[in-house]
């Protein structure tokens, strides 16, 4: 079974260089990793220029495609042009454990066809550490998409994989789906995963934004209303 590792990136020229060089050099074998498919939503920076210096290397298996703009839209993207068997998506500035890849094949191979690792952020907040820890409890609250999410193609395509709809929240609508079918699995080893956006807002501040979101998710609001809350108290 080969892998098909999935990156959406907006303007990420500043951290794309350093995961695709992390992804490469920390596979257990590299006949393992089929690609690496970088889906640009429409960059202004110098992203296209870095991810372009790997692809045009000789046996590069990194590519770049384009999609429109969201998340959702651009993992879709990623996965429809995927050819590996098993789909690995990651945020930008995650990067996985040494051997990622081989733990991702054990945990397929014993039929658990979706899940992530656990994680941990790069800076030592007390509350980061904190939300770090929670990390290793199989629930499905204390699950995000910076932990990435391992995924067989076969069951991504039957649950009609990222909800589109969603421009905030994709990841948790996916985990929340793949727990109701019990198709759930957390590998025991830490993605570390960048602290920016907290540095940037403030750790109580930006914490205080998700917890909302995700209380008027599981109140019932809808993928706009978190959209716009997201936009006005966490991108603005």
């Amino acid at each position: 079974m080969k892998i098909s590792i999935v990156i959406p990136i907006l303007n990420e020229a500043a951290t794309i260089s350093t995961l695709l060089s992390h992804l490469i050099y920390n596979t257990t074998n590299n006949e393992n990793v089929l690609e690496i498919i970088v889906v640009d939503g429409g960059s202004i920076d110098k992203s296209h220029e870095t991810v372009n210096q790997f692809s045009s290397q000789q046996n590069s298996i990194v590519k770049l495609i384009h999609s429109n703009k969201g998340r959702a839209k651009q993992l879709n993207a990623g996965a429809k042009a995927a050819k590996g068997e098993i789909l690995y998506f990651l945020h930008a500035d995650s990067y996985p454990p040494k051997g990622y890849d081989q733990d991702i094949i054990k945990e397929i191979e014993k039929d658990n066809n979706a899940g992530c690792f656990r994680m941990k952020f790069d800076y030592k907040h007390p509350w980061l550490l904190f939300l770090g820890w929670l990390t290793q409890f199989q629930s499905k609250r204390c699950r995000g998409g910076d932990q990435s999410q391992f995924i067989t193609k076969q069951l991504f395509e039957e649950i009609n994989g990222y909800d589109e709809s969603y421009v905030v929240y994709e990841d948790n609508d996916l985990v929340d789906r793949l727990f109701d079918i019990n198709e759930f699995v957390i590998i025991p080893k830490y993605v570390i995963t960048s602290a920016r956006r907290y540095r940037e807002i403030g750790v109580w501040r930006l914490q205080y934004h998700f917890l909302n979101i995700h209380m008027r998710r599981w109140m019932g609001a809808s993928s706009e209303d978190l959209y716009r809350y997201y936009k006005d108290k966490v991108v603005s």
